[in-house]
């Protein structure tokens, strides 16, 4: 190659690099035009790993009248909850938001190692479990 053949080939790499700047420069930045939305409107939120697991839910859950509570009673009012999931798929971390109140349980490597606090209709509970099934009920 000539030196005067090189010489056209550096204007023209130049003349192409400096369009390809001023149409970026002068090109409106999608970015920074679009506007954040106010609002996100949704049924439900699910965060998913590498694996495609569900690691994180924030859900809303519909009554169920028909359902049976740990502690004897019959019936789930409609519900908000969130929970963070192990990687074992199990939901160690739950906070509820009730018809009557709220909840949080944080659950332990074994189940049913957990800690419940509850703060339903005009009532407050706190449980402790440990893996070896010894309760400990807290309540004013």
């Amino acid at each position: 190659m000539t030196t005067k053949s090189q010489l056209q080939l550096v204007v023209v790499l130049t003349l192409a690099n400096a369009a390809m700047l001023t149409l970026n420069l002068a090109r409106p930045r999608l970015a920074a035009a679009q506007a954040a939305p106010e609002v996100v409107r949704c049924r439900a939120f699910e965060m998913v790993d590498e694996r495609g697991r569900v690691r994180a839910e924030l859900k809303v859950f519909p009554a169920d009248p028909k359902i049976k509570m740990p502690d004897g009673t019959t019936g789930y009012p409609e519900s908000v909850l969130f929970r963070l999931i192990d990687s074992n798929g199990a939901p160690n971390v739950k906070i509820a938001a009730l018809e009557d109140g709220s909840g949080i349980s944080l659950g332990g490597e074994s189940n049913p190692t957990i800690i419940q606090v509850l703060a339903r209709g005009n009532t407050t509970s706190l449980k402790l479990k440990n893996k070896d099934g010894k309760e400990q009920l807290i309540r004013p």
